[in-house]
C-alpha cells in the first residue's frame, strides 16, 4: 500500500509518498504560479504533475492538504491570495484528480499541527506555522480542535494589536499582516531602505544588524503575543513553531522564546517554546497522516472495526 500525501502552498506545492512496510519515501515539489493565472490553468498544472509523478494505479489514498477556506460542503468560501478559486468545488476536483481512489483534504494548519504531535509525542500541543501567511493548529487530548462541525483553527487570523497593516483578509491587527514571512520582510525593507530577501533577513541578524533584528523582534512579539493568548484558554503542554519562514530564520524561535517568558503571569506558566520538529514540513507530513488515516478507516468499515478519529475528526472526504 501506498499513501500519497498533497501540500497545496503559497507559493509551491510538495507531494510525499509513503509506502506499508518499507523505510521508502518518494518527495516531489513544485513551483506554484502567481496568483494572476486563473484557477482553471491552476488546477490543470496540479493534475499534470501529479500524474506524471505519481502512478494512479499505486495510491492507496491520498490526503491533501490546502491554505484556502473550504465549507462543509467542499466549496472554497475564501483564498485571498487566489480569489479565482472561490466557489471552486474543491471535493469534485479531487475526485477527478484521483478516479477512484479514497480521498481526503483538510486546512494545513490542523494537519500540520496533528503530524507535529505525534511527532513530539504530545497530545496537547500548539503549532504555529510562519511562512507566506500563517497557520497552525491547537491538538487537544491528541486530537484536533474545534473539530469537523466547527471550523477550522485559523490562528494567522488572531487579532494581536488593534492597529497596523491591513490583513489580507481585510482586517488589522491579525497575527499574520504583523509576522508572517512576507510581512516581516517588509519591515525590513521600510527600516533598511531597500529590497529585502529572507537570506538578507538571516545574515544581517547573524551579523547583529539593527534594522534585521529590530524587524524580526517585531514578528516575535507578535507571535508571542498570540501563543500567551491561545494558552490562556487552552493551556498546551508545548508551542512549537515551523513553517517555511521559520525554518529559514533560526533567530526567531528564540527571540519568540524569550518574549513568551516575558509575558509569564504568576500561576500561569506558558508552555515551552521550540522549533518544529518536521521544519517546513509539518503540513505534508499531515497530509500523509491523513491518507493513512483514511485508509484505515476504509477498512475498519470493511472489517467492522471502528476507524481512528484523530484525523478524520477533521479530515473531510472527497470521495462519494
Amino acid at each position: 500500500m501506498s499513501f500519497l500525501g498533497i501540500d497545496i502552498g503559497g507559493t509551491k506545492v510538495a507531494l510525499r509518498a509513503e509506502h506499508e512496510g518499507s523505510a521508502e519515501v518518494s518527495e516531489y515539489s513544485f513551483a506554484w504560479p502567481g496568483p494572476g493565472l486563473d484557477v482553471a490553468e491552476d488546477l490543470r498544472l496540479l493534475r499534470e504533475r501529479v500524474v506524471v509523478t505519481v502512478p494512479q494505479e499505486s495510491i492507496t489514498a491520498a490526503g491533501v492538504s490546502v491554505p484556502a477556506t473550504v465549507d462543509s460542503a467542499g466549496k472554497v468560501v475564501a483564498w485571498p491570495v487566489r480569489p479565482s478559486w472561490v466557489g471552486l468545488d474543491f471535493g469534485a476536483e479531487l475526485r477527478a484528480i484521483f478516479p477512484g481512489v479514497p480521498v481526503c483534504f483538510a486546512d494545513d494548519g490542523d494537519l500540520a499541527a496533528v503530524a507535529e504531535a505525534r511527532a513530539a509525542d504530545c497530545a496537547d500541543l500548539l503549532y504555529v506555522g510562519v511562512g507566506t501567511g500563517i497557520g497552525g493548529g491547537i491538538v487537544l487530548d491528541g486530537r484536533p480542535c474545534p473539530g469537523l462541525t466547527r471550523a477550522s483553527c485559523e490562528l494567522g487570523h488572531v487579532v494581536v494589536t488593534g492597529s497596523g497593516e491591513v490583513c489580507d483578509c481585510g482586517r488589522r491587527g491579525c497575527v499574520q499582516a504583523a509576522a508572517s514571512g512576507p510581512a516581516t520582510l517588509r519591515r525590513a525593507a521600510r527600516a533598511h531602505g531597500g529590497d529585502v530577501t529572507a537570506a538578507r533577513l538571516r545574515y544581517g541578524i547573524e551579523a547583529g544588524e539593527s534594522w534585521a533584528v529590530s524587524a524580526v523582534t517585531k514578528s516575535a512579539e507578535a507571535l508571542a503575543a498570540l501563543i500567551v493568548s491561545v494558552a490562556e484558554l487552552c493551556a498546551p503542554n508545548l508551542a512549537l513553531i515551523g513553517g517555511g519562514f521559520a525554518a529559514g530564520i533560526p533567530a526567531l524561535v528564540p527571540l519568540v522564546a524569550e518574549e513568551v517568558g516575558r509575558l509569564t503571569r504568576l500561576g500561569h506558566e506558558p508552555p515551552p517554546v521550540r522549533p518544529a520538529l518536521l521544519g517546513g514540513l509539518s503540513s505534508l507530513h499531515g497530509a500523509v497522516l491523513a491518507a493513512r488515516d483514511l485508509a484505515g478507516a476504509a477498512g475498519g468499515a470493511a472489517s467492522g472495526a471502528a476507524p481512528s478519529t484523530e484525523i478524520s475528526s477533521r479530515a473531510r472526504a472527497a470521495s462519494r
